[in-house]
């Protein structure tokens, strides 16, 4: 019987311990510069990966990381699974009565935060297949997927902006949460049909049926399934040890739907996110134990995930200032020009509208996520990967600048409005 021999199983926990260890490093250090913890993490996987460690120590780095091997399997294998996790927290943080509350204006910011993006992205995309390198029977699922990367917004980095901000139970924060969770759910079946178009290797479906049953998947999950799951869970919490029974049966359950959407034909995280969506709806599932939940994916999965980005792509050559600057621009340009569209027509004004354009132009974990798995999949090369990579890493910096810039305006709007009633008067 084939196991692993106990120099791999060495090799294997030496790499997460260094990852673990240099991405919390790197982490507080991006804390500390008032940024999230995730920049830090990228930072980690840059350095460990083939960019500089791969560069200065190629030996060290070859022992360490092999690129072949079960080694490297038993980490993918790990890897995969972080990414399962963190698709089930994301969909924790998508409250459905939030989205209900915000009514017409969330509905108005979330199509044009989509639509407009989306259709900038798929038409610059489509009609320049040659600057991005991209072939001509690979053009339509290229297309689709950076003009789904374009429309996403961070959900968890405009949450902690909002939080800086004091802004988080604001009107205008409630707005820009409810309507990133709309984009968000929006994308993410987008994409899950963009992954059955190429295939997984394992496709035992038509398109056809792996859509129809990826629809189905989500309306049970989201009506019959969250009403179940919601009875259900009283009796959880009073019976099971706390925390523990809901932890493990949740965990097990999200594993299940996991493993129920790779079968469908897309990706196992769409079941991850969708499950995440409906514990995190419930009014049964306690913030004490969604907090324990996000802490222990945060603090081991995550790191683990944004520092494996690093060790398989060299930044340095593949890097490409004119697909980078092109993708910047063109996702930072539409997304402030259609959010701010959408806030301005469901009745906010002019300073206030862009601040909303500000709060959702973030690009973050999910759009990563995408990438990587597009990347695995064949859909994009590593300049494109890195691309998105950049263009993750400046909304990240610079979107709460300009949120503050666009409230002063609103402030100093409201003391100009208040001079001139007094002049008035």
């Amino acid at each position: 019987m084939d196991k692993i021999a106990s120099h791999q199983i060495i090799l294997l926990l030496l790499q997460l311990g260094a990852m673990l260890l240099v991405s919390r490093f790197f982490g507080e250090i991006a804390r500390r510069l008032k940024q999230p913890s995730v920049v830090g993490e990228i930072i980690a996987g840059i350095l460990l990966g083939p960019s500089l460690l791969g560069l200065f120590a190629p030996d060290i780095f070859q022992w360490l990381f092999p690129q072949t091997g079960s080694s490297k399997l038993v980490l993918d294998g790990i890897v995969q699974l972080s990414v399962v996790l963190l698709l089930f927290i994301a969909g924790l943080e998508v409250d459905l009565h939030i989205v209900w509350k915000q009514g017409k204006q969330a509905l108005l910011v979330s199509f044009f935060a989509l639509t407009i993006p989306f259709v900038a992205g798929f038409t610059v995309t489509y009609l320049l297949p040659s600057f991005f390198g991209i072939e001509e029977k690979n053009i339509l699922v290229f297309a689709l997927f950076i003009a789904t990367v374009m429309g996403m917004t961070a959900l968890p980095v405009v949450a902690r902006i909002l939080m800086d901000l004091n802004l988080m139970r604001s009107k205008m924060g409630m707005l820009i949460i409810s309507s990133a969770m709309i984009v968000d759910l929006i994308c993410w079946m987008i994409f899950t049909i963009i992954l059955s178009m190429i295939g997984n290797g394992h496709q035992t479906h038509t398109f056809a049926q792996t859509v129809g049953m990826t629809i189905g998947f989500a309306f049970f999950m989201l009506t019959l399934g969250r009403g179940l799951f919601n009875r259900v869970l009283p009796w959880i919490n009073k019976n099971l040890a706390w925390p523990g029974g809901v932890l493990s049966l949740s965990l097990g359950l999200c594993f299940l739907s996991a493993a129920l959407t790779e079968y469908i034909g897309i990706h196992a995280i769409f079941g991850a996110f969708i499950f995440g969506v409906v514990l995190g709806d419930s009014e049964h599932f306690s913030e004490r134990a969604k907090e324990i939940v996000h802490q222990f994916v945060n603090n081991i999965f995550a790191p683990l995930f944004f520092i494996s980005i690093g060790l398989y792509v060299n930044v340095f050559e593949s890097f490409s200032l004119g697909i980078v600057a092109v993708i910047f621009i063109l996702s930072f340009l539409s997304k402030t020009i259609g959010v701010t569209i959408g806030a301005r027509l469901g009745g906010l004004s002019g300073s206030q509208s862009l601040a909303v354009g500000m709060g959702m132009n973030t690009h973050g974990t999910l759009e990563i996520i995408l990438g990587t798995l597009a990347l695995q999949a064949g859909i994009i090369s590593e300049a494109i990967f890195v691309a998105i990579l950049l263009t993750v890493l400046l909304s990240i910096i610079i979107s709460a600048p300009l949120m503050k810039y666009a409230l002063a305006i609103e402030q100093n709007d409201k003391g100009l409005n208040k001079i001139i009633r007094k002049l008035i008067k």
